[in-house]
């Protein structure tokens, strides 16, 4: 009978051990994939991320977005005449100069207006120039690396069958975590590149409002937004950064699950960083 019950348990570990170990194996290479493909996306223009996607957007933005600007702009215009003929007194007190000027600001408002896919890829391209001198700095592997999981199994063979259940519990949760983390990283991420495509859709909008002093807020703002959603991708880079050199310091040797669990910890500490990443930089550029 106790040979049996040795046979049965030295069974079930040598199963548990089994299952751990397949839990663990190549666990971490979605969420390696996922952060290396980072600092190749944010590096990205939107003209340059998907050709397709952006002629698409520039095709709308320029037959249906920019006839709508062109009337906001007439508005805008007019109403700047108007307000300035007033100021004067009702025409009592005109110069001829402040036509000449109203004329000039006109003329501005729409060469900017006729150009604003020209200024939208400036803005990007001035972004995704500091994002690509940072990734030269930012550098070093942000792998999580199986040396780890090398004396797992040694370690596994030594503990009894109760552990040996808890254990694989653990490492069924770990799995489904990180097949989350990355699914997330890979949502901020693409998101971040629909968000650029949105408000490049509707960029002649607040465009044509820039010429006025009371509604250039609009357009001021938009600016402001353009360029906290370029400068977001060097924040991403910098998280991806850190998140490295966090890893990397991980201990090897000791509790190979812990050190598991710490790069776990780690991947939720830069999912949640990532989602930061947006406010912060509409922070600095003071963009609401």
């Amino acid at each position: 009978m106790g040979i049996l019950t040795d046979w049965i348990t030295d069974w079930l570990k040598e199963l548990l051990i089994g299952g751990i170990m397949g839990n663990l194996d190549g666990l971490f290479d979605t969420v390696n994939t996922r952060v290396g493909e980072i600092a190749v996306q944010v590096g990205t223009t939107p003209a340059a991320w998907n050709a397709g996607v952006f002629s698409l957007i520039r095709q709308l933005s320029e037959t249906v977005i920019l006839p709508i600007a062109g009337l906001i702009l007439t508005f805008v215009a007019t109403y700047e005449l108007i307000q300035m003929i007033i100021d004067r007194n009702n025409l009592h007190d005109i110069d001829t100069w402040m036509f000449f000027k109203w004329i000039f600001k006109t003329a501005a408002a729409i060469l900017i207006l006729s150009n604003v896919f020209n200024i939208v890829n400036a803005v990007f391209d001035v972004s995704q120039s500091v994002i690509t001198r940072s990734a030269g700095i930012i550098q070093g592997s942000t792998d999580i690396t199986p040396g780890m999981l090398d004396t797992l199994e040694t370690t596994l063979e030594a503990m009894e069958l109760g552990p040996l259940l808890g254990l694989f519990m653990q490492t069924l949760l770990i799995g489904w975590t990180m097949k989350a983390l990355s699914i997330v990283i890979f949502v901020i991420v693409y998101g971040r590149m629909l968000e650029i495509y949105m408000l490049t859709s509707l960029a002649p909008i607040p465009v044509a409002t820039l010429s006025n002093r009371e509604m250039g807020s609009m357009g001021q703002n938009y600016l402001k937004s353009l360029f906290a959603v370029g400068f977001q991708g060097l924040l991403i880079l910098l998280c991806v950064g850190i998140y490295g050199v966090l890893v990397q310091g991980i201990a090897t040797g000791g509790d190979p699950i812990n050190a598991i669990w710490g790069c776990v910890g780690y991947t939720v500490l830069l999912c949640f960083m990532l989602f930061k990443t947006g406010t912060i930089a509409k922070s600095v550029f003071g963009a609401h």
